[in-house]
């Protein structure tokens, strides 16, 4: 028998949308999926602040194989300074474009990405480009409520979360370990 042709791996483009809880929640999913094959997996999260929660502690676990950057000032909603958010956000994407054109990692996580257009804090036919021309084999997981019909139909996989019922409305707070 002749040898077995080895598929190279067609990177996908994954979105997780809508208002539903779990979409950040389903992008670590996928990262702990690759991380358990040895790959390498970068996440940048641009809206989330600094405030300490689980992600940032687990991922501390899975050095060198996860980078893990925390690149927003927190929810632009609350904000006291948009233009600071702004020039925040504009940072945080060109080092997502960067980390993308480099094409060190199997895949990279943009958790709350789709906010930043719909906010108007960045172009979105400038990410679409970046998208469009990403390395072959590289995996993007994007997260964040009001994905684009545009970028609903580039991606590979489109999830949206709905809300049926949250404990939130039965007055229970958010609890560590399972909302943060």
């Amino acid at each position: 028998m002749g040898q077995e042709q080895q598929q190279k791996a067609k990177g996908l483009i994954a979105v997780f949308t809508g208002n539903g809880k779990g979409k950040t929640t389903a992008s670590l999913g996928l990262a702990f999926r690759a991380l358990g094959h040895d790959h390498r997996v970068c996440i940048i999260q641009f809206i989330k602040g600094s405030w300490k929660y689980g992600e940032l502690e687990s991922a501390k676990k899975f050095a060198p194989l996860l980078d893990f950057h925390v690149m927003g000032r927190g929810f632009t909603w609350k904000s006291d300074d948009l233009e600071k958010d702004k020039k925040v956000a504009l940072d945080a994407w060109q080092f997502a474009r960067k980390v993308i054109e480099e094409n060190q990692y199997s895949m990279v996580i943009l958790d709350e990405l789709t906010y930043l257009p719909h906010y108007k804090m960045i172009d979105e036919q400038e990410i679409l480009a970046v998208l469009k021309s990403k390395p072959e084999e590289l995996h993007v997981v994007i997260t964040g409520r009001y994905a684009s019909d545009e970028l609903i139909e580039l991606a590979d996989l489109v999830t949206e979360m709905t809300e049926i019922k949250h404990p939130y409305r039965s007055g229970i707070k958010a609890q560590k370990g399972f909302e943060f």
